[in-house]
């Protein structure tokens, strides 16, 4: 029988590797500079790291493009080679064919910098009838357990254990079922989604996720011959098919031979807030307003002035900016990976505004880094006042996790003087380029070793 051991022993583990990591650079900011021109907005994270995952259920190869250049990319290759597949990759252009000795172990000294790793559990489940995953690790923002995932595979026929910090699954083909999530995460409906590709009969999903990342996940295993519908509302129905194929075989969304990843909205989210926070004007490309309504609803309550264009998005600043309430919910509802970066700009506004965190208990670490720069936030639990100063300062400060690090260089381009961004090993985990796109568009920032 499994127990509900993902709680203490998880934000240990994630302890122990946010403590390991020894980080050798850091960003030297001199903020007061307008940022002004275009960015491109890279592929996204969210959506690359579980679709790179699945690739493990297609027979034949697989080819991916606009996959950023990150350092959770390259993790994740890492441990598909260690599980038997073969990769290349060359820009954003990514090839993944499984081996003929597909392997069932994802190892800890991979899974335990990456939480996202655990979403190999379902492919492998799938494709193996068993698996082996190291407790995840990841940025320290509070615990993320794993507890509805195994819940619902446990619910497709699957067994589990805890054996030396691994979760070890084993089942026989995975059967459909109908599943209800008590809440809309994420990650439990992708690795579902994935498991349920391939097993027998139907699984039906409910309070599923209904994140971009998710339909676009939802749309590359339909592309490889999956039977998924409903994805993108809270209700997601999966017919199991026998197997998958790779390359251009089921059409659309592949295009010619490969299947593009969805632009990164909350990398275009963070750049909207550097073009207002620093008084500039940015033309962002790639960027898609849809997956972001609730992100740019706010804003445009704070004053901000936004347009869309033919293939991107024109953001500045209005004629002044004001205080607003923010919560955090699942989507459609304000993302909590733009908490952190709506709150340095919300530093700077007129008035004051209330900010509640409801899916993470712990990301509120950026707070005191923002207030060593002159910020006026109170904390209040789950709850975050933000009062309105006049400008920010340059100081040295401490990078949490990987939001918590772009509120700090948000702040630093808005701020006097110069700020300097420590442990920005986590910008790298999420961010592709980012001081070359703000050196690009005049932010005067520049990368050091520590």
């Amino acid at each position: 029988m499994r127990k509900d051991f993902f709680h203490q022993p998880h934000d240990l583990i994630t302890l122990h590797c946010f403590l390991e990591n020894s980080p050798m650079d850091k960003l030297i900011i001199e903020g007061g500079a307008p940022l002004r021109g275009r960015v491109r907005v890279s592929g996204s994270k969210n959506a690359a790291l579980p679709i790179l995952l699945a690739c493990l259920l297609p027979e034949g190869p697989v080819h991916l493009t606009n996959v950023p250049q990150l350092k959770d990319i390259a993790t994740t290759l890492d441990l598909l080679r260690l599980l038997g597949c073969e990769t290349q990759q060359d820009d954003a252009a990514v090839t993944v064919c499984v081996g003929p000795d597909l392997k069932a172990e994802a190892p800890y000294d991979l899974v335990r910098t990456m939480r996202a790793s655990v979403l190999c559990l379902g492919p492998l489940l799938a494709r193996l009838g068993r698996a082996v995953v190291a407790l995840p690790g990841g940025c320290a923002i509070g615990s993320r357990p794993v507890d509805l995932h195994l819940r619902g595979l446990e619910r497709m026929g699957a067994t589990f254990d805890l054996e030396a910090g691994n979760i070890i699954g084993r089942c026989k083909r995975l059967k459909g079922a109908h599943i209800h999530f008590d809440f809309p995460t994420v990650g439990g409906t992708e690795n579902l989604l994935m498991a349920a590709s391939l097993a027998q009969g139907e699984t039906i999903l409910e309070n599923a996720a209904r994140e971009p990342e998710v339909v676009n996940l939802a749309d590359f295993l339909n592309a490889c011959g999956a039977r998924i519908e409903g994805h993108g509302t809270s209700i997601i129905r999966v017919q199991g098919v026998d197997g998958l194929t790779g390359g251009p075989c089921y059409g659309k969304p592949f295009y010619g031979d490969s299947f593009r990843i969805m632009p990164d909205r909350i990398e275009a989210g963070t750049y909207m807030v550097a073009a207002v926070i620093t008084d500039g004007e940015l033309y962002l490309e790639e960027c898609s307003v849809s997956d972001l309504d609730a992100v740019v609803y706010k804003l445009r309550e704070m004053g901000v002035w936004i347009q869309e264009g033919k293939t991107g998005v024109l953001v500045r600043r209005g004629a002044g900016l004001a205080g607003v309430d923010v919560m955090t919910q699942p989507f459609p509802g304000f993302p909590t990976d733009m908490q952190a970066q709506i709150m340095a700009l919300m530093g700077l506004a007129q008035g004051s505004g209330m900010i509640k965190e409801t899916i993470f208990e712990n990301r509120f670490m950026h707070v005191q880094e923002l207030v060593r720069m002159g910020a006026q936030i109170k904390l209040s639990g789950q709850n975050a006042l933000v009062r309105g100063v006049d400008r920010y300062v340059g100081a040295p400060v401490m990078a949490s996790d990987l939001r918590a690090s772009a509120s700090l260089v948000l702040a630093g381009l808005a701020a006097k003087g110069t700020t300097e961004v420590r442990r920005i090993y986590h910008l790298d985990r999420g961010y592709e380029n980012l001081e070359t796109k703000l050196t690009r568009v005049g932010a005067r920032i520049r990368r050091e070793a520590q």
